[in-house]
């Protein structure tokens, strides 16, 4: 969608509803629900403590919902684009489960937790009433586009050293394709689907000075690792060729060049957008990119009212404020197919905008 269709310079953009979607769990067990899109396909999934609940947005398949192996706050979980296989990705372990709850396979790693454990340990019973696992840092995975690759970010250990690697998997077995030592050592890390199923986007976070974005590429035979630049991944854009970041200090967004990494553009905060008060204006460590030339980057998380605003890729300008008809909550996040989602005021429900086509 040409941005200039939509509006003209510093102008107030009318967000249109598309959806509404309560999250199937209360969130007295539970986190917030999420979208997990790719091209042609949305899906709604909340985590909770016992079980996974995911949604087909699109209508195609009715609610299925997971056992989970342990509890949420011990990792991470990814949903096939069918929707037929949820991956939990836990402290010690990245478990494949149906909706049964059977275990399609399970591949064993090193510990996440900040404290020395070099146990490998066989079942979750073993460390549920540890402080330390229940605070454990995370890694995380994703399925490609097509459903036939899962990419993990897992934490090895050799000797008293700790390692990480990112696996690239076939996620019909558990075979694990290709490996490579990230060189990092991590918190926390989220991946990014892109258009083709053969690349990924990874971003882990390391502290406020450190927080890398890593590329990678499978050929079918070997996977290659990027490392571009120590920023936060926010988005990536429909077509692929472009993706948005921040600095650990939020000061800026950044575009760049997904093919090499090349920094294209950024915009600063301070200079872009007005402050509410005297504290400096910081972007959020989420944006949504629904189109190539339109990306949505929010200001204020934590305030009452957060301010989205609309980005001008093509020149990394702010084009207007986005005008919501309620109040909304949190980041904007991106959605797929040419939208983007926010959460409810009270976090149990998403809901799904766009910008109206002109008429």
């Amino acid at each position: 969608m040409p941005i200039d269709a939509v509006h003209g310079d510093d102008a107030d953009f009318a967000a249109h509803l598309l959806a509404t979607a309560a999250g199937p769990l209360a969130l007295a067990s539970a986190d917030a629900p999420q979208v997990l899109h790719w091209p042609g396909r949305r899906l709604l999934v909340q985590r909770g403590d016992t079980e996974l609940a995911m949604r087909d947005l699109d209508g195609e398949v009715p609610e299925v919902r997971f056992p989970a192996p342990w509890p949420r706050q011990y990792g991470e979980v990814a949903v096939s684009p069918a929707g037929d296989v949820a991956v939990f990705a836990g402290v010690h372990a990245l478990r494949a489960v149906d909706p049964t709850g059977a275990v399609l396979w399970e591949i064993r790693h090193g510990c996440w937790s900040a404290a020395v454990c070099t146990e490998a340990h066989a079942s979750f019973s073993e460390y549920a009433d540890d402080h330390h696992h229940s605070h454990a840092d995370h890694g995380s995975a994703a399925f490609s586009p097509d459903g036939k690759l899962l990419w993990a970010h897992v934490r090895a250990r050799a000797a008293d050293d700790v390692e990480e690697e990112w696996l690239i998997i076939d996620p019909a077995d558990g075979t694990v394709l290709a490996r490579a030592d990230t060189m990092t050592v991590g918190s926390g890390s989220y991946h990014f689907p892109h258009p083709d199923p053969a690349r990924m986007g990874l971003t882990i976070a390391q502290g406020e000075e450190d927080s890398p974005v890593l590329w990678g590429h499978w050929d079918g035979a070997n996977l290659t690792v990027h490392r571009f630049v120590d920023e936060v991944l926010l988005a990536v854009s429909p077509s692929g060729e472009h993706f948005l970041t921040t600095d650990t200090g939020q000061w800026s967004l950044y575009l760049h060049r997904a093919s090499d990494g090349a920094e294209l553009r950024q915009l600063d905060a301070d200079r872009a957008v007005p402050p509410l008060v005297e504290d400096r204006v910081a972007w959020d460590f989420e944006a949504a990119f629904p189109y190539d030339d339109i990306a949505v980057a929010g200001t204020e998380y934590y305030a009452e009212e957060p301010r989205h605003w609309v980005i001008d890729p093509r020149t990394m300008t702010p084009r207007g404020r986005i005008v919501y008809p309620f109040a909304v909550s949190g980041s904007a996040r991106s959605a797929g197919d040419g939208a983007w989602y926010t959460l409810s005021k009270d976090q149990t429900s998403v809901y799904l905008w766009t910008l109206p086509s002109p008429e």
